[in-house]
């Protein structure tokens, strides 16, 4: 990867790119964790999680084989994926967070209190607890419909450019993963982000970029990232990628 269609060059920005680093980056936890979050850790979430072992046959880890997979990239509270897999019935959703704060926020939408071990779960969902990026490497060929990478860590300074998702090196994961025409959703607030995304886009062939928006789609759910974004004054840019 060197100088993009626009004459700009990916070293420039961001110094000699490096392969990206096989560590998470970033907290896995915030605030200590109360007895609530505890117990839905401890009892919902291992009802939830996809395991390693499930990873080359994904769609019979769900209770119920979906017709689609799809994959979220750092769900966050889970607004964002509840909504997907409310509307979207027959599709299965992945939804990856590392960040322990993140999925007990999740969790606690999906059960009430007392509840942990026995209130219903949707059968179109499954939890991956870790980083993202291994569980891609583990997936079979072509076997996601759909990508979605909202509001993700920018990572703004250059020295740093090689812990983002959007990333060179990490491309050639997801055209492996994702079948010809899967649609693969971005969006973020942060300009340099979104300038990175341009550049690095505009370096491949592998996807084509189909819209670019400053409006979020009407099928895309808002998220409380979004929500911040734009009560700060902040711009987000969104994407709508397909796979070649």
């Amino acid at each position: 990867m060197g100088t993009n269609r626009s004459g700009a060059c990916l070293e420039n920005v961001a110094g000699p790119l490096k392969p990206q680093p096989e560590r998470l980056y970033g907290r896995n936890r915030g605030h200590r964790l109360r007895a609530r979050q505890r117990l839905l850790l401890a009892v919902t979430l291992p009802r939830l999680a996809m395991l390693p072992s499930h990873a080359d046959g994904p769609l019979a880890a769900f209770p119920e084989p979906p017709r689609a997979l799809w994959l979220e990239v750092g769900c966050g509270s889970g607004e964002h994926a509840l909504a997907l897999i409310a509307r979207n019935p027959e599709a299965g959703l992945i939804a990856c967070e590392p960040f322990e704060n993140g999925l007990c926020s999740l969790l606690s939408r999906l059960v009430p209190e007392g509840h942990e071990a026995d209130a219903p779960l949707p059968v179109n969902l499954l939890l991956w607890p870790a980083d993202a990026r291994v569980l891609l490497r583990l997936l079979p060929e072509e076997c996601l419909d759909k990508l979605f990478l909202l509001f993700p860590d920018p990572w703004p300074k250059a020295r740093h450019a090689k812990r983002r998702f959007v990333h060179p090196a990490l491309l050639p994961v997801l055209a492996r993963v994702l079948r010809p025409g899967a649609e693969w959703r971005i969006a973020t607030d942060d300009p340099t982000y979104q300038s990175w995304v341009e550049m690095v886009m505009a370096d491949q062939d592998v996807f084509s970029v189909v819209s670019r928006a400053t409006d979020r789609p009407a099928a895309w759910p808002p998220t409380r990232y979004e929500v911040k974004a734009l009560r700060e004054g902040r711009q987000p840019r969104y994407w709508t990628l397909l796979r070649r």
